[in-house]
């Protein structure tokens, strides 16, 4: 069903006989959030709050409110567990402050049932050309042999898409959830620079990289070291992730890189 989450009736209406909503509707491009800011606050905020009324109203078993590791900023300690300190170093990350609040206000005020979950940096199949290893994939498998890239250095907790999906169906079936914020990452760590290397030889190439000033961001903005502590979610659910960074990257590759997926890609845009 197509619709706005900022459409409060749209909510209601799609809330209705639902045991459980997975709340991933959000504005979630950080650069596009520093051209863009307003429509953040009214996407992210207001829209959690839309569906944290339409949850409440019609008495739905379970919230799972999808947050992100961007909420952390720039690591104060690594690994990162959830009683870290908050930094909004984005309009992005503040939006999803924001809304991690709403949704807790639900929880202490009406006994919603709502949990709030972290993911770190999720990968793989169908992901849009704005994140970097899209964009590192499809620049390689259109020949280019120079492309173009931000800063090498930020160091991320990548994890493939089916094990931070598996966490959030584990989440859900975890009666002992409620009330909480749970990281899901894989507890293990790559810069930019290493997962283009390990791109580059999966798919036996060899290229060289032009620093791109557009795709950097604000020298106070940028996050540069996020590595997920999931010692809570291997407590609650048992969380063990499956893929390697090289076996999930393999995946991404082979997904993209087949032709009719592949011309769903332009390597010559930069999206934000």
């Amino acid at each position: 069903i197509s619709g706005d989450i900022r459409d409060q009736n749209l909510c209601y209406n799609l809330t209705q006989n639902i045991d459980v909503i997975f709340h991933l509707a959000a504005l979630i491009a950080i650069p596009y959030s520093y051209v863009a800011p307003d429509s953040y606050i009214d996407t992210n905020i207001k829209g959690t709050l839309n569906i944290c009324q339409a949850a409440k109203k019609n008495n739905v078993k379970k919230l799972i409110n999808v947050s992100t590791s961007e909420v952390y900023g720039t690591a104060i300690y690594t690994p990162i567990d959830e009683n870290h300190p908050l930094q909004p170093q984005s309009p992005y990350s503040a939006s999803k402050i924001s809304a991690e609040a709403i949704a807790m206000s639900f929880y202490n005020s009406y006994d919603l049932n709502v949990t709030t979950v972290r993911p770190f940096n999720t990968y793989g199949p169908r992901q849009s050309a704005r994140a970097i290893i899209p964009t590192i994939i499809t620049q390689i498998a259109s020949g280019k042999s120079s492309i173009q890239l931000g800063d090498l250095s930020p160091i991320r907790d990548f994890n493939y898409v089916k094990d931070t999906c598996e966490g959030l169906i584990a989440i859900s079936d975890c009666n002992d959830s409620k009330g909480k914020i749970i990281n899901i990452g894989s507890n293990t760590q790559y810069s930019i620079s290493d997962i283009l290397n390990i791109i580059q030889r999966l798919m036996n190439k060899s290229i060289s990289v032009k620093v791109d000033t557009d795709r950097i961001r604000p020298e106070k903005s940028e996050v540069f070291h996020l590595i997920c502590d999931n010692s809570l979610a291997k407590k609650l659910i048992n969380y063990i992730p499956n893929e390697t960074i090289e076996t999930g990257l393999q995946k991404t590759i082979d997904w993209i890189t087949e032709p009719s997926n592949f011309k769903l890609y332009n390597a010559e845009i930069y999206n934000i």
